[in-house]
């Protein structure tokens, strides 16, 4: 996440800029943030709190201006009461929270979702003369040759 230094460990044979350093004045997505150790999260701490972080086997603080955008499929109060999560971090982080509920719990969005992104996969697929298309059939997504009339989308095996 914050990169490192030539000869900083074995390896490092040329300076490697981090996360950070690669969304200066962006946004940088942390996926799966609940999961994170708790050596990291004391770090990613510090980058939220003053601004700024250290890359690995470096000397001066580099200043960070970064938007972060966190998510997470664990209950993090429930990994700050077991000791999981740091929970100032939580607070740093949970300023405007947006709970998005599982697929499976809004089976109606999977029609549109299909409709949407699957005509790109597939153009995509045919292009690659893939021998394989994906079908919609109302409830379920099938593999197999087929011709997508409704999207007007077909592979010729």
């Amino acid at each position: 996440m914050f990169g490192h230094e030539k000869g900083a460990f074995t390896g490092a044979t040329q300076r490697a800029s981090g996360r950070f350093e690669q969304a200066e004045g962006g946004t940088l997505f942390l996926d799966e943030i609940g999961d994170m150790p708790p050596e990291a999260q004391t770090r990613l701490l510090r980058v939220l709190q003053e601004g700024e972080y250290t890359a690995v086997g470096g000397r001066i603080a580099i200043k960070g201006n970064v938007r972060i955008i966190a998510a997470t499929h664990r209950d993090l109060t429930q990994a700050i009461r077991q000791g999981l999560f740091r929970e100032d971090l939580y607070y740093r982080l949970n300023v405007v929270p947006i709970r998005l509920p599982p697929l499976r719990e809004r089976t109606e969005d999977i029609p549109e979702l299909v409709r949407y992104s699957w005509p790109k996969a597939l153009s995509r697929a045919c292009r690659r003369r893939s021998s394989t298309a994906w079908r919609w059939n109302g409830s379920s997504v099938t593999a197999g040759r087929a011709m997508f009339a409704s999207w007007r989308i077909w592979c010729a095996g």
